[in-house]
């Protein structure tokens, strides 16, 4: 992808939809896929965050006034920098807050769709960690209002745990110094520290206590990365043509820090049970929940893998079918010499039609989906099988009709029925068995439709000795009677020899 598209915007109904341009190239994407989501309030620098993620200094849409540029969620593709095998998929999310909008629902919707979507969720905002930035968070209190792991809320809060992205707090314009209690602490021990509950039993206090225990329960594996303001303000209106030359080395080399953490430790999206996700199984997953949303029902985790599975698994059938026929189509040639030419190229076809769909099925645990592969593939032989049957069949009764043309002729014409007639027949009958035997390529029917033929002609090769023995007796006595004093003889046959006697 050379630039972002637009992977969830509103539509003109205003409910939240996938467009389909997006799914189209997510399904090309049938590598695992890290995906890494940006969410925080409108105008903090998320798109520049994310253009320093794609090694692009353009991409997604950045601004220098107080207008939101970014709609809904967009998307940019591209082959991981770190992880050959895998495809980075980087989503940059509206902002949140944007006095505009003044949606607070939407938003609540964009962050759900944000941390369910990531295997990596970036959550951006400005100057410090402090209660107002904690009060921006307070979706995260929400979460399992509005998501379950599955039907039931048994253990939801260590279920959502183990599925939820892992989380990055981003401070962007930090000017602090990162002590504690005049000591120096790191970023994550700054975030951590920030995340302490506080004491007290005010609503507000309760409130603030809520988001910090939400973040400590979903979020297991949670980092802080700092970065000074990049430039200065007059610098920073035209930062798409900034280079790092421009910019403050601190900056640089903190921000180069964040892109270095994303690229080696964020993982491949999962879903339960520890299953990847593709670019088509998260173009899916996206379809999925922006249905759910539609529809007003609860984003239940375990009802989206058995969207998924019944989607992938369909889908990994069919192209696994599919890739088995094109195989059998390019490697048999029909008819096939022997039933075993044709069987062995089969099982190297679903041998390899097997494999690839266990490459591209997701989650089969009963194998129902496998069993129908299966099954359809044996179905397919089968038809291979009588069509190899079938044109070896039609192939010998060309040949013979071509190799016996002149013996249809001959019993076409009656030239077999006279004196002597059955010997030539027999003649010509062999000849033409012999020559039919030594063409190749008529497949496994070759002996079955030449005794079928052989078969046919046993009348009439009967009918043509019948005839030659009647012509013959009515020839001989013909002469006889033109000829009567002529010597006739008679063999008589002995134990030993025989005696030939003039009569």
């Amino acid at each position: 992808m050379e630039e972002p598209v637009c992977l969830i915007d509103t539509g003109p109904d205003g409910r939240l939809r996938v467009q389909q341009g997006a799914l189209q190239i997510l399904e090309q994407i049938q590598q695992p896929v890290v995906v890494v989501a940006v969410v925080g309030l409108y105008r903090t620098g998320k798109s520049y965050l994310m253009n320093r993620l794609a090694l692009r200094r353009k991409g997604f849409a950045l601004g220098s006034t107080v207008e939101s540029k970014t709609k809904g969620i967009w998307m940019w593709c591209m082959p991981h920098p770190s992880k050959c095998g895998n495809t980075l998929v980087l989503l940059d999310t509206e902002g949140l807050g944007d006095v505009e909008k003044g949606d607070e629902k939407h938003d609540m919707w964009i962050f759900f769709l944000a941390v369910l979507l990531s295997s990596t969720l970036v959550y951006n905002s400005m100057g410090t960690i402090d209660n107002v930035a904690l009060e921006k968070l307070h979706f995260v209190t929400e979460l399992t209002e509005h998501i379950r792991v599955k039907s039931t809320n048994d253990g939801e809060t260590t279920e959502l745990m183990r599925v939820f992205p892992s989380f990055v707090w981003t401070v962007r314009d930090f000017m602090l110094e990162l002590e504690l209690d005049t000591k120096p602490i790191s970023a994550d021990e700054y975030l951590e520290h920030s995340m302490r509950l506080k004491t007290g039993s005010s609503r507000h206090v309760v409130q603030l206590n809520r988001v910090r225990q939400s973040l400590r329960d979903f979020f297991l594996v949670r980092r802080c990365f700092v970065m000074e303001r990049p430039a200065s303000s007059a610098k920073m209106k035209r930062v798409e043509q900034l280079t790092d030359a421009d910019l403050e080395p601190s900056f640089v080399e903190q921000a180069n820090d964040f892109c270095s953490y994303i690229y080696h430790e964020a993982q491949v999206k999962t879903m339960r049970g520890g299953r990847e996700l593709t670019g088509r199984t998260l173009g899916d997953l996206a379809e999925h929940y922006v249905e759910a949303i539609r529809s007003g029902q609860v984003l239940c985790l375990e009802s989206a893998v058995e969207s998924l599975a019944k989607i992938q698994n369909s889908r990994a059938v069919a192209e696994a079918l599919g890739f088995y026929q094109a195989e059998m189509a390019e490697k048999v040639q029909f008819p096939t010499e022997t039933q075993e030419a044709l069987s062995k190229v089969h099982m190297e076809a679903e041998q390899q039609a097997i494999s690839k769909f266990m490459k591209a099925s997701f989650h089969d645990p009963d194998e129902k989906h496998l069993l129908q592969l299966r099954a359809s593939l044996e179905g397919k032989y089968r038809e291979l099988c009588k069509r190899n049957v079938k044109e070896s069949h039609k192939l010998c009764w060309e040949v013979l009709r071509q190799v016996f043309a002149s013996l249809e002729d001959g019993i076409s014409s009656g030239s077999f029925m006279r004196p002597g007639g059955y010997e030539e027949y027999r003649s010509e009958l062999d000849r033409g068995v012999e020559h039919y035997r030594s063409k190749t390529g008529k497949g496994l029917m070759g002996e079955e439709v030449l005794v079928e033929y052989l078969e046919e002609k046993h009348v009439v090769g009967k009918t043509i000795l019948i005839a030659d023995e009647s012509l013959t007796e009515l020839q001989r006595k013909a002469e006889g009677e033109r000829n009567p004093d002529k010597v006739k003889v008679k063999a008589h046959q002995g134990n030993s020899h025989c005696h030939w006697i003039l009569v």
